[in-house]
């Protein structure tokens, strides 16, 4: 949605230290004429792999590499750049990324992830954007678990100017889903962003209370829930990778919210969660203030990390 969009010179601005990392080590590997040769490929595929690109995504690659080495498209190390940023681009189609909407009524999105991974404050980057281009936004307080989670979701709603419903602290997180769709439909809600309690992806009860509350929602509006974020801490590299996959076994998550990608040098675990994972990027978060939420764009990503 173009109303989360950001300039390159954003992207490259706050992807700087993931940017500094991969163009020294790059550097140091793809020295200036020197030849390519199975040594340097070998090389690269380390440097790759200690950039949090992942082992499987760099063995692709760098098979992709050798072959064209052995074929002649790849004649000097100039050549490696520009082939790397056109076959990690090549990993997102478009409609990927698109967020899923509803064809009529709310549009239910389902937030999932772990304590920590900075899920309220995504959810309200998300429900403040939506909200200042004339969505009406109703965000529902499904961690009844702990009281600061819905005393920290209700803080940002009442910042950010959108409604709440939530439940007094250890109400039944899936009450909550249900009387904030009753809400939804009943006030003309154009979105409803639903929290749920931060739970390790090992918890096999808590994973269960998601799937709950998943039903309840989809029970209650035809449809629902529309979307399936799950926020990532990007600088936990390579866990990510681990977390999702239990996710997406409870609850189908449908894309993946990015957090903290400004704070981390690890940002090639973008490529890696798209290619091992098949579940797109569609938002990152890059930044404390509410605004600092951008739309995934592939193109832009790759130009920032590899300028």
């Amino acid at each position: 949605m173009a109303i989360f969009a950001k300039t390159a010179e954003f992207f490259k601005e706050r992807l700087s230290k993931t940017r500094n990392k991969i163009s020294s080590s790059l550097s140091s590997v793809l020295k200036l004429g020197r030849n390519v040769d199975e040594n340097l490929l070998d090389e690269l595929e380390k440097t790759l792999i200690s950039d949090d690109i992942g082992v499987e995504t760099t063995d692709k690659l760098i098979s992709d590499l050798r072959a064209a080495y052995g074929s002649r498209q790849i004649t000097n190390t100039d050549d490696i750049i520009p082939f790397l940023k056109e076959h990690i681009k090549s990993y997102w189609p478009h409609q990927d990324r698109q967020l899923r909407m509803a064809a009529s009524g709310p549009t239910v999105i389902l937030v999932a992830g772990v304590n920590g991974s900075g899920k309220t404050t995504s959810i309200a980057k998300l429900a403040y954007t939506l909200s200042r281009n004339d969505r009406n936004v109703i965000v529902a307080a499904c961690d009844t678990f702990r009281a600061a989670a819905t005393e920290q979701l209700s803080i940002w709603a009442e910042r950010i100017g959108v409604q709440i419903v939530k439940h007094k602290m250890g109400s039944d997180p899936a009450a909550v889903a249900f009387d904030a769709c009753e809400a939804a439909v009943a006030r003309g809600a154009d979105f409803l962003i639903l929290d749920t309690a931060g739970r390790l992806h090992t918890q096999k009860d808590l994973m269960r209370e998601l799937t709950k509350i998943r039903d309840v929602v989809a029970r209650k509006i035809p449809g629902a829930p529309n979307e399936v974020l799950l926020i990532l801490d990007a600088t936990t590299g390579q866990n990510a990778i681990a977390q999702a996959k239990m996710f997406t076994e409870a609850i189908d998550i449908t894309g993946i919210f990015l957090a903290k990608l400004d704070g981390t040098a690890r940002g090639g675990i973008v490529i890696a969660i798209k290619d091992q994972l098949d579940i797109p990027v569609k938002f990152v978060g890059l930044g404390e203030k509410s605004t600092d939420i951008a739309e995934f764009n592939p193109d832009t990503f790759v130009e920032a990390l590899f300028d």
